[in-house]
């Protein structure tokens, strides 16, 4: 008898701890690509993006036609001219050379800026959705289930539906 209750405690026991363990946490999982790129937010940024990256392409474009202009000039003149002018003109083309290289960094550090200042507010607000989401249906934990994320199982709850929902589209 002894044995027994010490066996239907142990039981017990271990069905509390195992059911307990398991209602502890709820987890589901998004994948905050894939809903980042379907907001609508998303596809003005990158329009936007895009359209500075064109005017910086075609600066710079604009700037290499003017230096393969002057180089061809000055190949063309260059048994008519002195060799201080002849030196001079070189000198010219490597600063012209600098200027463009140090214009396309710029171009791309402010092109950077300005995809990070579009972005960030995007993701937060993609961020906070799931939270509200996650939050309003008792999940605990939300696994971005991003290909190459982490996730090797998907099987809880796809939260994806419902954060669009909140979103509005």
């Amino acid at each position: 008898m002894k044995h027994f209750k010490t066996l239907l405690f142990a039981a017990i026991l271990f069905v509390g701890t195992t059911s307990l363990a398991t209602a502890q946490s709820k987890i589901a999982h998004i994948n905050t690509t894939d809903l980042v790129q379907a907001m609508p937010e998303m596809k003005t940024a990158q329009a936007e993006i895009e359209k500075l990256t064109k005017t910086y392409e075609a600066d710079i474009k604009t700037m290499a036609t003017e230096l393969q202009t002057k180089i061809k000039q000055y190949q063309s003149e260059v048994d008519t001219k002195t060799e201080e002018e002849n030196t001079g003109r070189a000198q010219e083309v490597q600063q012209m050379e600098q200027s463009i290289r140090q214009y396309q960094g710029q171009a791309q550090q402010d092109l950077a800026k300005k995809e990070e200042a579009l972005l960030k507010p995007i993701f937060e607000k993609a961020k906070m959705a799931i939270q509200k989401v996650a939050k309003a249906q008792g999940f605990q934990y939300v696994l971005d289930s991003t290909q190459g994320g982490g996730v090797l199982v998907s099987d809880g709850k796809d939260l994806m539906a419902d954060v669009k929902k909140e979103l509005g589209f």
